[in-house]
């Protein structure tokens, strides 16, 4: 059998290439859940002006940035109120073992 030699693409990335339609769709999913952040961290971006893939990656990496940090700020409130509740951080606590039936 006879070897086909197929080159590899120089490179996929293109900057100025147009989006495509997995790309918009997936802009669009980040764009709802951008919108239940909390208004201090939304891009404000509209995202119909998107017509490129460094757009579009720009968009993505300040999305993606935004919900990092609402999920840390959310973390760090949680942990300020156990504190605050109990005046210590709680840690589950080990609970022992059944004991084993003897058959």
């Amino acid at each position: 059998m006879a070897l086909i030699h197929v080159p590899r693409p120089q490179n996929a990335w293109n900057p100025n290439r147009p989006i495509n339609a997995l790309l918009k769709s997936q802009i669009v999913h980040l764009h709802e859940a951008e919108l239940k952040l909390p208004v201090m961290l939304q891009t404000g971006i509209y995202i119909n002006a998107i017509k490129t893939e460094s757009e579009a990656a720009d968009y993505v990496r300040q999305v993606t940035e935004a919900i990092h940090a609402a999920h840390q700020a959310a973390t760090a409130k949680r942990a300020r109120s156990r504190v605050r509740r109990t005046g210590k951080v709680r840690t589950k606590k080990k609970r022992p073992s059944k004991p084993r039936r003897e058959t």
